[in-house]
């Protein structure tokens, strides 16, 4: 009895089986499915991510009146006014230059290490710098700037209280950094004009150098060329006027001290490294035209 249920089941799956996998012919008179319904346009399609928003910076140029000063000199902080001017392709693309006219400060280190300097030569430290040596042999910066271009990726608003809010956004700048440097040791102080070299006298014999870098020229001053990189950022009080803090590094080749800086006995262009001339600045941007651009 059993086995001829089983068989009976088998014989059953088998036929369910064969009919499942038959495939199914088309039938000539049907007709075709139904189209599926077009899709509707996407009404937010091309419109812009931020509906209103104020475009501060598109279109205008910027000119801004500034006031920056050095945070890390060794020995004479500069200090100056000059203003900045660029030209806004976009909210994130822009071209610019920037020029500042300075006057110099000695620094706190100055001031402690001239009182400590003879005022005149001391003949049992013969490589040690007078006052007037040491003084003479630093230089300042008269003027100095950049052109570069710049990047705005990030912008927003800023609130205090929820009540009074005001737009912001950040830049970075890169370019190319120009300075004119100047020191003002004379002939008095700056007599050996051929340093670290083997000279001749009157009669033709050779006179050794003479190993003394105090009397040397400091060979710090004239024109610089180098890199420029900054970041700031705007705080807009209006639609066409706007805080502008920033910090400002010109970096090229100089020697602030204009003294024997690898200790070989004399003053050399090898005594000037590339430095970094880092500036804090502070001024206020005004927007051309007055008026901003909204998007839709």
């Amino acid at each position: 009895m059993n086995k001829h249920l089983i068989t009976t089941l088998s014989v059953g799956l088998a036929l369910q089986f064969a009919v499942s996998a038959t495939p199914a012919f088309a039938d000539d008179n049907a007709e075709p499915p139904a189209a599926a319904p077009a899709r509707k346009p996407n009404k937010l399609d091309g419109q812009p991510a931020v509906r209103n928003r104020l475009l501060l910076v598109k279109g205008r140029a910027e000119l801004t009146p500034l006031f920056e000063s050095t945070i890390n000199a060794d020995f004479r902080h500069i200090v100056g006014g000059g203003a900045k001017l660029e030209y806004h392709f976009s909210d994130m693309f822009s071209v610019g230059v920037v020029g500042v006219f300075s006057t110099s400060i000695d620094t706190g280190l100055v001031k402690k290490i001239v009182p400590t300097l003879p005022m005149d030569h001391d003949p049992t430290k013969p490589r040690e710098p007078t006052r007037t040596e040491f003084t003479q042999h630093l230089n300042s910066m008269p003027i100095h700037g950049a052109a570069y271009v710049s990047l705005t990726p990030w912008y927003g608003k800023l609130a205090a209280f929820s009540k009074a809010f005001v737009n912001f956004d950040f830049y970075f700048q890169a370019g190319v950094s120009f300075a004119q440097l100047k020191s003002s040791c004379d002939a008095s102080i700056c007599s050996d004009q051929h340093p670290g070299e083997t000279t001749t006298n009157a009669a033709g014999d050779p006179v050794p150098p003479d190993d003394n870098p105090n009397n040397d020229a400091p060979l710090n001053n004239g024109a610089r060329v180098g890199l420029y990189l900054a970041g700031g950022i705007h705080v807009f009080l209006k639609d066409f006027i706007a805080l502008d803090l920033g910090v400002r590094d010109y970096a090229f080749s100089d020697n602030p001290s204009g003294a024997d800086f690898n200790a070989d006995l004399a003053v050399k262009k090898e005594d000037s490294r590339f430095l970094s001339h880092l500036f804090v600045g502070f001024g206020v941007s005004i927007m051309l035209p007055a008026k901003a651009k909204r998007t839709r």
